[in-house]
């Protein structure tokens, strides 16, 4: 248990110290007024407390990747944990603070903006498309995730309960975010927080023994699976994912002051990591082996493994609530992932939002898309999810560190991550089977190639621009 302690520690510790870190080198501004001031509009600018902000970002980022994510990262062993920890803090709450921050900068922009302005009209466009693609996916499949979890448990018709959620996510999506996410997020909220915490006690109360494998020098997949670069475009959620960037600018909008972004962004981050951690920890403390952590994803996918481990801890009344937590997940991002693509649409074909009429010009058809991919097995597609959603994450940080160095301030806290992500990602697609089914050491090493080519091309073309070079934002 001592391992598990120390993990949490170090999320915690994380939040307090290189959270604060990176909010200084940023510069954070409790001067500067935020977009919700200048631009409230009663619709997606609102003007919000920051308790509730942070429960909606957080709410928005953790879908059923902090947990399916971290329960198929727990068949590498212990250094699933290592990654979780070292990945939030340098890696995720980096990524979700400068998406955030960005975002309030710049009036509130949504993501394919904040990076078009940092790397170009290229970038931009691309980026557009990309996001959409990406968020109607992801809003697609956080229809039918939950549907079946709730069908599962309550035995409702699996239709009506898509035909439900549908129309919920609709109304989340054009009606003004206070009046639907805003109220029902603090439930859900709670929720979570039930079942997060609920996890940890049952472990304890029925008497395991915390992470009974320790060692950090074997890799124990059962399928043999390498670590690298598997583990990180696995486990994404819970460390890293690109995902959330689309989400941040939604509370941009909406929080009074910069200094709250470290909370709201890096803080909704680290909780989002002490979430993948428990499962995990669930995850290798719950089965003997790693072996019996397969079969049972096997033969139900990682949904089966929180229904057996939740109805196990805490009975099936506290099990029920536990699940009902693990629902709310995926639905908690899906809407917000609809709300995202129309405000991107809006931004790209620069069409005003205040009027209902307007954004029903962009959610009617865009649900009817959603509804069209929803009867297709689109399985292949969605393989290239893990993949895609951390090449998302990795060009966000490459425009924070752009930014940074522009600034003339201290790029690195991206850099770093920015190019350990490139080489993830280029190994990955080289040596998986959706991609080019290189071999894995070939792969590798052109991976860390491209990498260090990336670094230094970085480290060549981006100079401090005239006139932040000699007066730099100051870091307060």
């Amino acid at each position: 248990m001592l391992y598990f302690l120390l993990c949490l520690a170090l999320l915690v510790l994380g939040y307090f110290t290189y959270g604060a870190f990176v909010e200084k080198v940023f510069g954070a501004n409790s001067e500067k007024k935020t977009p919700c001031w200048d631009k409230e509009d009663g619709v997606d600018y609102i003007n919000m407390p920051t308790w509730k902000v942070f429960f909606i970002q957080l709410l928005d980022i953790a879908g059923l990747g902090p947990i399916f994510g971290p329960i198929l990262g727990a068949l590498y062993g212990p250094q699933a944990l290592l990654w979780i920890v070292a990945g939030s803090i340098l890696a995720g709450g980096v990524h979700d603070y400068f998406s955030g921050m960005l975002s309030v900068r710049s009036g509130g922009k949504s993501i394919p903006e904040v990076v078009g302005d940092e790397m170009g009209s290229f970038a931009r466009q691309t980026m557009r498309v990309f996001s959409v693609i990406l968020l109607v996916l992801v809003g697609v499949v956080f229809i039918s995730g939950p549907a079946a979890l709730l069908r599962n448990i309550t035995g409702i018709n699996m239709q009506l309960l898509i035909g439900i959620i549908f129309v919920y996510y609709f109304a989340a999506t054009i009606l003004p975010i206070d009046k639907i996410i805003g109220r029902l997020y603090p439930i859900f909220g709670a929720l979570l927080l039930f079942m997060t915490i609920g996890i940890v006690f049952g472990l304890i109360y029925h008497g395991y023994e915390f992470l009974p494998n320790r060692d950090l020098t074997t890799n124990v997949h059962p399928k043999d699976l390498p670590l690298f670069p598997l583990l990180f475009i696995t486990l994404s959620c819970g460390a890293l994912s690109g995902f959330h960037s689309t989400q941040s600018p939604l509370m941009a909008r909406c929080m009074r002051n910069e200094k709250n972004g470290r909370l709201v962004f890096y803080g909704a981050m680290i909780a989002e990591g002490v979430i993948g951690l428990i499962w995990a920890t669930a995850g290798m403390t719950f089965y003997q082996s790693p072996e019996a952590m397969q079969a049972v994803i096997a033969s139900g996918s990682p949904a089966a493994v929180v229904n057996e481990v939740s109805t196990t801890l805490l009975g099936t009344f506290g099990g029920f609530l536990a699940i009902l937590g693990v629902v709310v997940l995926p639905i908690t991002s899906g809407d917000t992932a609809f709300r995202s693509t129309r405000l991107i649409l809006a931004e790209t074909f620069k069409m005003d939002q205040t009027k209902i009429a307007r954004r029903l010009m962009i959610a009617l058809p865009l649900f009817a898309v959603a509804f069209v991919i929803s009867l297709v097995d689109f399985n292949i597609i969605w393989r290239y999810f893990g993949w895609s959603n951390q090449m998302l994450s990795m060009l966000v940080l490459w425009s924070a560190a752009i930014w940074l160095a522009q600034k003339g301030k201290l790029h690195w806290i991206a850099t770093v991550p920015a190019t350990f992500m490139t080489a993830v990602d280029a190994a990955f697609i080289l040596q998986a089977q959706i991609g080019f089914n290189l071999p894995a050491n070939i792969s590798n090493i052109v991976g860390v190639i491209i990498a260090a080519v990336s670094l230094i091309a970085f480290l060549v073309l981006v100079r401090p621009t005239a006139d932040t070079s000699k007066t730099a934002e100051p870091a307060e």
